[in-house]
């Protein structure tokens, strides 16, 4: 087996969660008073935490404080909403339970604020990932290593032995400051020109092309 740890990006890997993230922008926006965002230019600034999401939705030049303020509103919206619409992305399921059949740990790592993260993973992946760890304030958030970093430390693994998988720019950015292999994946909010020109050399098309990878 070429990997021991297979650790995940959640938003664009492996849960289809963009028009839940949509929604809950768009229900903030529309409590200020500001026009709300198609689905495209949300799809485009996901990846890089809430509070960039909120600042990037927001009209040009809206003050840090009143961000701030939109992101807790953003918090307690999305917090009950956020499986409203999401959907595990197809094969998923059963490439994470071949994975965890053949012996592979399992992670999750995502700028999703944390209170969403390891209750989306219960209720789609149960018992499948022995951790799930979203943006917390103790923690960089990715492209930083630090979350990833954790993960091996937590799990006790080292870097030669993981591989980081993920969907977008912010991906192939945190698996190179980690210093592991990637393998990105084009059904989720990016391109495969948007990977390409991120530097992502490892690019595929389906589930099983993973497990392939993971377990050559």
């Amino acid at each position: 087996m070429r990997y021991k740890l297979a650790i995940f990006d959640m938003d664009g890997t492996i849960l289809d969660t963009l028009e839940d993230i949509r929604d809950a922008t768009n229900h903030v926006l529309k409590e200020a008073g500001f026009p709300e965002r198609s689905t495209e230019e949300v799809r485009a600034v996901v990846g890089n935490g809430a509070l960039q999401l909120i600042t990037e939705s927001a009209p040009a030049g809206t003050p840090a404080p009143v961000c701030k303020e939109l992101l807790a509103t953003f918090q307690t919206y999305y917090r009950a909403h956020s499986n409203d619409k999401t959907r595990a992305y197809e094969g998923v399921p059963e490439l994470l339970r071949d994975l965890k059949d053949a012996g592979v740990t399992l992670a999750v790592v995502s700028n999703k604020p944390d209170a969403a993260v390891p209750p989306l993973c219960d209720l789609y992946f149960k018992g499948l990932f022995d951790l799930a760890i979203g943006e917390r304030d103790d923690i960089k958030r990715k492209p930083a290593p630090d979350m990833v970093e954790y993960a091996l430390r937590t799990l006790g693994f080292e870097k030669k032995d993981a591989v980081y998988i993920g969907d977008s720019e912010v991906d192939v950015q945190t698996a190179g400051n980690a210093g592991l292999d990637l393998i990105a994946v084009n059904w989720g909010f990016r391109t495969v020109e948007e990977l390409k020109k991120a530097g992502a050399e490892t690019i595929v098309s389906a589930p099983g092309e993973v497990f392939r990878l993971i377990h050559s």
